[in-house]
């Protein structure tokens, strides 16, 4: 990876570019998404914007984000493929996401991370001031189990 520029990667959100292998075998194995099929992944990618950074036309990032375009939004399923980590790709990829059109002017954004803060602060996001408001049903080895 020796040749490896930050400025030729391209970005889309056109979900015929998205490369679904690459997306569910990452997926696959990730911490959230440990186990989960191709179809669920397939159903989840056609039910959301999807966002996508590509490297010589391979698929090296990914990001989804599940919303009403109006007033709430939900980043999910971001990773870089090991090989890109420490690239700033994520930065490139989470830059080009936010400047979507549908995703302006809404009221809540909103993502879980368990190590991913430092990337996200720079654009805004920031722990939940009153996580006693919040609830969840949370099934976390649903992959796994089915």
């Amino acid at each position: 990876m020796n040749k490896f520029e930050l400025k030729n990667i391209v970005l889309s959100y056109d979900h015929r570019d998205m490369q679904l292998l690459v997306i569910h075998s990452y997926l696959t194995r990730s911490y959230w998404s440990k186990g989960i099929s191709q179809a669920l992944v397939a159903q989840a990618m056609d039910n959301s914007l999807c966002f996508g950074a590509f490297y010589q036309s391979k698929q090296i990032a990914f990001a989804r984000v599940i919303t009403d375009k109006t007033s709430f939004a939900y980043l999910a399923d971001v990773f870089v493929l090991e090989e890109y980590q420490g690239l700033e790709v994520s930065k490139k990829l989470i830059t080009f996401l936010m400047a979507h059109k549908d995703l302006q002017g809404l009221r809540r954004f909103m993502l879980c991370t368990a190590d991913a803060h430092g990337l996200y602060q720079p654009f805004g996001f920031s722990a939940v001031k009153s996580p006693e408001s919040l609830m969840a049903i949370h099934h976390a080895d649903i992959y796994e189990n089915n």
